[in-house]
């Protein structure tokens, strides 16, 4: 099974943009995925080729017509999950990007200026999704995101099925720190435990690298992982890291 792409957008000149290169790049030309791209212009009704109107009861921007957006999303069908990238979505995750490139592919609504018409989602089975609290120009480069997120898990793509395997967020931490040659920079040594050549201590090492880490800078994800609330600033004491374990 070939996982299947498709950006609806008012710019389909953006795609595949950064993923025509690299890894998600030769897999599209080896034909382990695909991507294509629909305007969502070609659906307006009007001479003017609308897509957008004034908010309703007032206010600054415009907002993408539902019944321009359903009749674009008709036209690709809902037998993939069809998503709209928007930052009132829900927040994308690691274990959600996994359930998508598992599947047959996916289908991305990418909106514009203030938005969709809510009752977009109300009429079709659209699902909103958000990559971060932020605000872009567009979600086109939110759909690069998630279709790189979810490229590089197919089969093929990264190589070495087990290259993804540690990565941040696949265990509900955040990586492990990363070093290689040379040894020495600036005065900097890579801890010696690399060094040692027991892969016993070096993943012990590795998973209280891991777990510190996470306490420090993503205490959400330290909360969801063990359930436990962080209250106080914590550092990542490498030098408290026991010799012995």
């Amino acid at each position: 099974m070939v996982f299947a792409a498709t950006a609806l957008t008012l710019y389909p000149e953006m795609f595949p943009g950064p993923l025509g290169f690299s890894l998600a790049g030769r897999g599209l030309r080896e034909g382990r995925w695909t991507l294509e791209t629909v305007q969502i212009r070609d659906f307006a009704t009007d001479k003017h080729r609308s897509v957008d109107d004034t908010p309703a009861g007032g206010g600054a921007g415009m907002v993408l017509r539902a019944d321009v957006l359903a009749a674009a999303c008709d036209s690709v069908g809902y037998d993939r999950p069809m998503l709209a990238m928007s930052p009132r979505g829900r927040p994308l995750t690691q274990a959600r990007v996994r359930e998508l490139a598992a599947g047959p592919g996916v289908s991305i609504l990418c909106g514009r200026f203030e938005g969709f018409d809510e009752r977009l989602f109300e009429g079709r089975p659209i699902e909103a999704v958000s990559i971060g609290d932020y605000v872009l120009s567009g979600g086109e480069m939110a759909a690069l995101v998630l279709l790189d997120a979810c490229v590089r898990l197919l089969p093929g793509v990264m190589g070495a099925a087990s290259s993804g395997d540690e990565e941040s967020f696949e265990s509900g931490l955040l990586e492990y720190p990363q070093f290689t040659r040379p040894v020495e920079w600036e005065g900097r040594t890579i801890p010696e435990v690399l060094r040692s050549g027991d892969h016993a201590r070096i993943a012990a090492w590795r998973r209280q690298m891991a777990e510190t880490d996470t306490r420090l800078r993503r205490p959400d994800l330290w909360e969801r992982h063990t359930g436990v609330r962080v209250s106080l600033p914590l550092a990542r004491g490498d030098e408290d890291w026991d010799e012995q374990t």
